[in-house]
């Protein structure tokens, strides 16, 4: 398939008035390039891992929009027919409009041709293999060095929606797992993405991992990142589904039978989390989080306190918080469904 992209230069804070003015003559999607710092929030919410080096704001602003391309070489544009050459004047003619009670900058469209596939592959110009503490982390696209083949390494292909390891977050994960998995662990990855927390998890010589997400396409990210990484079918267990509120989830991920639970998630997911989490866990069993933005820290440590379990650890890395907690050990019993 492919699309028109109409690329318009602007300043930043014309951004939101043209993206509103161009969306009501049919132009939707909006893409912005700018060099706006991210503020907390935004980070907290987006919560990627694959972003280009930013550098000092210069108030300068690309707005990029997409339109289908049919095969007589027309546009898609409110449902209709238009030609390109329309559709530049429609866009010139808001513009212009803008500019006489607003500053929009220097205003001009740039039109390209490009196709699904630029979108799906363009992020890999920021992606190559990078360390994690002593683990390689690397792309198919990449070869491992020689200098590296001792190392641990780690296959990930993550697409455009899952984790890399390249995120704080993560790491901050990787280095709590390591430090509990011990030969024999069950562990639970709520909310895996590409898998990255338990395929370690498993070279770090845990059993069995089972791992839940809201994203379909999480399955496929993980059976692909498992066969990267040797990792057999029957050591890894993916299901889709809300853990937090569904209890058909609950009941197929099991009760009381990991050793560990982690969640990479957000602050506010994490809050009703764990609660919830608490009855998948061991009696003992270690529950580590982050995803948490460091002025989130005090709301996810009251969560887990008030569930009844013990802190054992909170570390940082950047703005990112890491709670690293335990069940308290009582006689019981759990019964897993997965595994």
């Amino acid at each position: 398939m492919k699309w028109k992209k109409f690329k318009i230069k602007t300043v930043t804070d014309a951004e939101d008035i043209i993206i509103s003015a161009l969306y009501d003559i049919g132009l939707e999607g909006a893409q912005i390039e700018d060099k706006i710092p991210l503020t907390a929030m935004e980070k907290e919410q987006m919560f990627v891992d694959i972003l280009p080096e930013v550098q000092e704001d210069d108030g300068i602003a690309y707005l990029s929009f997409f339109v289908e391309e049919r095969e007589d070489g027309s546009l898609e544009v409110l449902g209709e027919q238009a030609d390109e050459a329309a559709v530049l004047e429609n866009v010139r003619r808001e513009l212009e409009e803008l500019r006489q009670f607003c500053e929009i900058g220097e205003g001009s469209i740039v039109v390209e041709e490009t196709e699904d596939l630029d979108w799906i592959h363009n992020w890999k110009q920021y992606f190559h293999q990078f360390y994690i503490d002593d683990i390689l982390v690397i792309p198919s696209w990449e070869e491992v060095k020689t200098e590296d083949q001792a190392r641990t390494v780690l296959h990930i292909d993550p697409g455009t929606a899952f984790g890399t390891g390249m995120h704080e977050t993560t790491q901050l994960c990787i280095r709590q797992l390591r430090k509990h998995v011990t030969a024999g662990t069950k562990l639970l990855d709520v909310g895996t993405g590409s898998g990255i927390l338990a395929i370690l998890s498993l070279m770090f010589g845990a059993e069995h991992a089972v791992g839940t997400d809201l994203d379909p396409c999480a399955a496929e990210a993980v059976e692909q990142n498992c066969r990267a990484n040797g990792i057999g079918p029957g050591r890894f267990d993916m299901m889709i589904g809300n853990i937090i509120s569904d209890k058909s989830v609950q009941d197929k991920v099991g009760y009381g039978c990991y050793d560990i639970v982690v969640a990479n998630i957000l602050a506010d997911v994490l809050v009703p989390l764990t609660p919830v989490i608490l009855n998948q866990l061991k009696d003992g069993g270690i529950y580590i989080t982050s995803g948490i933005i460091d002025d989130k820290e005090e709301t996810v440590v009251e969560a887990v306190k008030a569930a009844g379990l013990k802190v054992l650890e909170v570390t940082y890395q950047g703005e990112w918080v890491s709670v690293t907690a335990q069940k308290s050990a009582q006689e019981g019993c759990g019964s897993c469904s997965m595994g």
